[in-house]
């Protein structure tokens, strides 16, 4: 059976779901958004590049409450609202969270809106070692 996720010092969630399900060693993360946990009502960053560090820092903290780190994550799923005009701003940050020999498998896609109004959502899946 799944096990299922919500932590108090994870993002207070945007809709009706768990932080995290997992089920066998996998772990699937549900997309983030680019709030602040501990001010979930403050203005969103300013810009892709600040939105997409907000957003990584905040699947950190899921996954280290489940005791793993971007480490362990072995996809990613993006999702851009202004994808041609981001999207190399986006890349350069979201870079800078994996080795270069270490980087999860990753789908980009394009979309005409996204929760509070943010330009970027990633959810991921990450393995358990063992």
């Amino acid at each position: 059976m799944p096990d299922f996720h919500l932590f108090a010092k994870g993002p207070r969630p945007v809709a009706p779901f768990s932080h995290a399900v997992e089920a066998d060693g996998w772990v699937i993360l549900t997309g983030q958004m680019p709030t602040d946990p501990n001010a979930p009502d403050a203005p969103l960053p300013d810009g892709v590049q600040a939105q997409t560090v907000r957003v990584m820092e905040n699947l950190a903290i899921i996954l280290s409450e489940l005791g793993l780190g971007l480490e362990h994550v072995v996809q990613c799923r993006a999702f851009l609202t202004e994808f041609e005009r981001d999207y190399a701003a986006f890349n350069d940050t979201y870079q800078t969270f994996f080795p270069e020999d270490r980087r999860p498998a990753r789908t980009t896609v394009g979309v005409t809106a996204l929760a509070v109004g943010a330009l970027v959502e990633i959810d991921c899946v990450a393995k358990r070692p063992g």
